[in-house]
């Protein structure tokens, strides 16, 4: 019964994130049923439901007649706080109703809806899908960075790097390294306009193109591929591992992060149900194991490779090598 009924729970979520409850609650500190259903322009029967069962699940406090957001709903989902997760939550807003056509992808093996909607064919879904990485990135890049092999680099190529802010944050993290986002068109587009906001502009470049035959730039000391990989089949990361190491230098470094499992891939379980929603929406989705990604960085030429899981609560894995 907890299994059935646990898209509660991310409806309430989704919810308080699109009505801009959690942001109210930030400005107000606390605030009474009227009080806050006056400031969102909510129908008050409907809005008392919605914040008692976000109490109910953990999201908010109440004292009384009086709502506050709680210390976790303060730091990660009030708009504009560093660690504010809520542009992130949309991507799973966008994909929830791809989960309830599961059986779909079990008996066809193919995505039930079309990986162009958030790749350009549909501008507002694409967006969305863009900011959304953007989110997540800004909340979890801080913690990804001190763990990069980058001293001495002066050129990082970021395959499939979105909307540019792990480029921006490594940037600023590494003065003197230069870095270029190659992605697709339309997703380039607004990765430059995020770029030129944080004004980083003279410091990340972007190269549109599909990273799949669009020719990498030779002669960079870095590649980073972050959070794609698990859109790709095994022989597609197969070239792409072995186009980066032509592109690199002698002595460059290749970091992959992203989701990944044990040989057996069912651990971590998030991994491993990460994995279905990638099926859902790609048609090479899924989720690789370490030792899969060790053979095929080793099968390229990259010798000393290691991997290690980031920092919790992160469920994803960072993995390095290097071309000799």
């Amino acid at each position: 019964m907890d299994l059935a009924s646990a898209f509660y729970g991310s409806s309430i979520l989704f919810a308080s994130v699109d009505l801009g409850v959690f942001g109210a609650l930030a400005r107000l500190g606390s605030a009474s049923l009227d009080t806050l259903a006056s400031e969102l322009g909510l129908n008050p029967r409907g809005l008392r439901l919605l914040l008692d069962g976000s109490v109910a699940v953990g999201l908010l406090e109440k004292d009384g007649g009086q709502y506050r957001n709680t210390v976790e709903a303060n730091v990660f989902l009030t708009p504009g706080k560093p660690g504010d997760l809520t542009a992130a939550l949309r991507y799973n807003r966008d994909v929830y109703p791809a989960w309830g056509r599961l059986t779909e992808l079990v008996k066809t093996g193919a995505p039930v809806e079309p990986p162009s909607l958030h790749l350009g064919a549909d501008p507002a879904r694409t967006r969305t899908f863009v900011m959304s990485m953007h989110g997540r990135a800004s909340a979890i890049g801080r913690s990804v960075v001190p763990l990069l092999k980058l001293e001495g680099k002066k050129h990082l190529l970021d395959i499939g790097g979105g909307p540019g802010t792990y480029a921006v944050l490594i940037a600023k993290g590494f003065p003197g390294l230069r870095c270029t986002v190659m992605d697709l068109p339309a997703v380039v587009a607004i990765a430059a306009e995020l770029i030129e906001q944080q004004g980083m502009s003279a410091s990340v470049g972007t190269v549109p193109g599909d990273y799949r035959t669009t020719p990498f730039p030779q002669g960079v000391d870095a590649v980073n591929f972050f959070g794609m990989l698990h859109q790709e089949s095994p022989n597609t990361i197969r070239d792409l591992m072995r186009r980066a190491f032509e592109a690199l230098d002698p002595g460059g470094v290749v970091h992959v992060m992203d989701m990944m499992t044990d040989a057996s891939h069912t651990k971590p379980a998030f991994s491993a149900l990460f994995g279905i929603n990638m099926a859902l929406t790609k048609e090479d989705g899924w989720v690789f194991s370490d030792a899969e990604l060790k053979g095929w960085m080793e099968e390229a030429g990259f010798t000393g490779f290691t991997v290690d899981p980031l920092p919790p609560p992160m469920p994803h894995w960072i993995a390095r090598a290097w071309k000799p």
